[in-house]
């Protein structure tokens, strides 16, 4: 039997190179060779479509890729993305403008002091036709759901996101309900103005898959997101977004994710990188076996949206920095230093060698 397409021998396999004749080259694939490898899964539809996401979020929004590639690495290994930026630099739209791509259902959630989990969840309101009590679903009930500035409500209502984000499912009055798939979290907070607010606990930040830093655009970005302003005068912005890729496409492209191969020594890599940030003196809170399984998966999605069907060292190390850096915590005298914890996590890159 063919090794390749018998997977216990996945982890032996090696990518065999494909020769491409000159006359049949095509210079939008490759930059500088004509050798390229041929993928046991076919991912060119996943990247093709990837690639259509960010160039109809691109129609609006100027720079900020990092953050649409982790979005979308999200949502193709079934995680959850938190987003935290200074007000207007875009993180509510983006977010919105990507569920506008998907033909799929979307809620926006605004957190705020007085919300409640029932005004998520839902609630069972007593019909008087029946004579029975019947569940009203809440806006949770929906494929992608934004919700904006978390840190606003009260931990009893943030709390109410723990059973939905980590099972999928939701359970009141006894009863489970299950939620459709495809199910993605995109939440927002300020990391200013803090007054008011209710700091997420690190059990509650654990069940994010990343935690994205959004930064000031530069010049050249900012003229451009004006001169765009500028030409779009009353119309909205997401009338310019195509609706494209339906619920049933995403589960199969995160069904390719999971199927993406990974090498015995890479995995030894990423426990390595693990067991460092427990073992590192600047660090009061390591990172737990969840932060291990989120670096597998994201890089697993990191390689799919590359074309690649394989994982390599630099997916793991794009992966670990938006996986680790809400999961560990700095130590008081470190912090007072003015060391972050995305510092310690690059020294920790940098240090722990690849194994072979």
């Amino acid at each position: 039997m063919d090794e390749i397409n018998n997977p216990k021998n996945h982890e032996d396999y090696q990518p065999k190179p494909d020769i491409t004749p000159a006359s049949n080259f095509d210079a939008t694939k490759e930059n500088s060779s004509d050798i390229h490898f041929q993928n046991r899964l076919n991912l060119s539809e996943l990247q093709q479509n990837v690639l259509q996401i960010k160039q109809e979020v691109g129609k609006v929004i100027v720079g900020q890729k990092d953050m649409i590639d982790m979005l979308i690495a999200a949502l193709l290994a079934k995680g959850h993305a938190l987003i935290e930026g200074v007000p207007g630099v875009a993180k509510t739209i983006t977010a919105k403008l990507l569920a506008t791509s998907l033909n799929v259902d979307f809620s926006r959630i605004q957190f705020t002091p007085d919300l409640m989990p029932s005004d998520i969840l839902g609630t069972s309101i007593f019909n008087l036709k029946d004579s029975e009590f019947e569940f009203k679903k809440g806006p949770i009930f929906s494929n992608m759901v934004l919700i904006d500035e978390i840190n606003r409500a009260p931990a009893k209502t943030q709390a109410a996101l723990f059973e939905v984000m980590e099972e999928q499912q939701i359970t009141i009055d006894g009863y489970k309900y299950q939620l459709d798939s495809p199910f993605m979290v995109i939440a927002t907070q300020n990391p200013i103005e803090q007054e008011g607010t209710y700091r997420l606990p690190e059990a509650q930040l654990d069940r994010f898959l990343f935690k994205i830093d959004v930064n000031y655009p530069n010049l050249e970005e900012e003229i451009d997101i004006i001169t765009r302003e500028h030409t779009l005068k009353d119309a909205l912005k997401t009338d310019a977004i195509t609706s494209f890729l339906t619920g049933e496409q995403i589960k199969t492209y995160q069904n390719l994710t999971t199927q993406v191969l990974v090498e015995t020594h890479l995995l030894k890599y990423i426990a390595q990188l693990i067991l460092a940030t427990r073992n590192n003196p600047f660090l009061y809170l390591g990172a737990s076996p969840r932060a291990s399984i989120a670096i597998l998966k994201a890089s697993k999605a990191f390689a799919a949206i590359n074309g690649r069907d394989f994982v390599t060292p630099e997916d793991i190390k794009r992966a670990a920095t938006p996986v680790l850096h809400h999961r560990v915590i700095v130590t008081p005298e470190r912090e007072m230093e003015g060391m972050t914890t995305k510092d310690v996590i690059k020294q920790i890159i940098e240090t722990v060698e690849i194994p072979r």
